[in-house]
């Protein structure tokens, strides 16, 4: 935990917040923090800065917040993501927090089990603790936006052209010709299949909403190596 992200609901005053749970034992057990320390906080979907400890027990930690500087900035991208095996969901949805996509939307495609979205990570909660993390990890503050889409047809053809509109639209596909393109600095749409890729058909019709078919190189990758890798070589290592 980088920095520890505050919400509304641990505020108590306009500066002052409580911090209990999780990121309380981080101050425990990891910064082994003492009153009066400093510990880098913000508040979700707002500024960063520090936090003075002035009251910290085995069940609370009492605060007063300093915020003054901005997060960094949020990269350019929209990424359609066919929906992971839970197992992975977990770790690529802290990714995608922890590198700054701020636009992820979850579809599905065949080779995407239906049990998948039976998965509880798919929970309000549970996404929010998950990109939680991500953006702790990266002393970031504004809160990714999650779209789920489980028919594929429908997506892609009545909703997916209008959300490619003015960007530059990548469909990650092993063994197209084009290579994935490097040093973007403009809003982008990225499409990365299931484990296996896209079908043919799938890949058609994210061509036909005006998709590229893109490539990393001879190498199949797992999802959750492909998509850090994709979006490194698409933004400079993240800014």
């Amino acid at each position: 935990m980088n920095l520890a992200l505050l919400f509304e609901e641990d505020f108590v005053t306009t500066d002052r917040a409580v911090l209990s749970g999780r990121r309380l034992t981080h101050l425990h057990e990891v910064l082994k923090v003492s009153e009066g320390d400093l510990i880098p906080v913000g508040r979700v979907n707002g500024d960063i800065g520090t936090g003075r400890v002035v009251s910290l027990t085995d069940a609370r930690a009492d605060i007063v917040v300093d915020l003054a500087a901005p997060p960094p900035p949020p990269l350019p991208l929209t990424l359609f993501l066919a929906m992971p095996r839970p197992k992975m969901f977990r770790r690529v949805l802290q990714t995608c927090a922890t590198l700054g996509v701020k636009d992820i939307w979850l579809i599905n495609s065949y080779k995407v089990e239906k049990s998948f979205w039976q998965t509880p990570w798919l929970s309000e909660d549970n996404l929010r603790e998950n990109m939680t993390l991500g953006l702790e990890q990266a002393r970031d503050t504004i809160m990714p936006e999650v779209h789920v889409r489980k028919l594929f047809k429908p997506f892609v053809e009545d909703e997916l052209p209008a959300l490619l509109r003015d960007k530059r639209a990548l469909v990650a596909h092993p063994g197209t010709a084009t290579p994935c393109p490097m040093h973007l600095d403009l809003p982008t749409a990225l499409c990365v299949g299931p484990e296996g890729g896209f079908t043919p058909y799938e890949v058609g019709k994210l061509e036909e909403a005006g998709c590229e078919s893109v490539h990393l190189g001879p190498r199949i990758l797992r999802v959750e190596t492909a998509v850090p890798v994709l979006v490194s070589r698409l933004f400079d290592a993240c800014r």
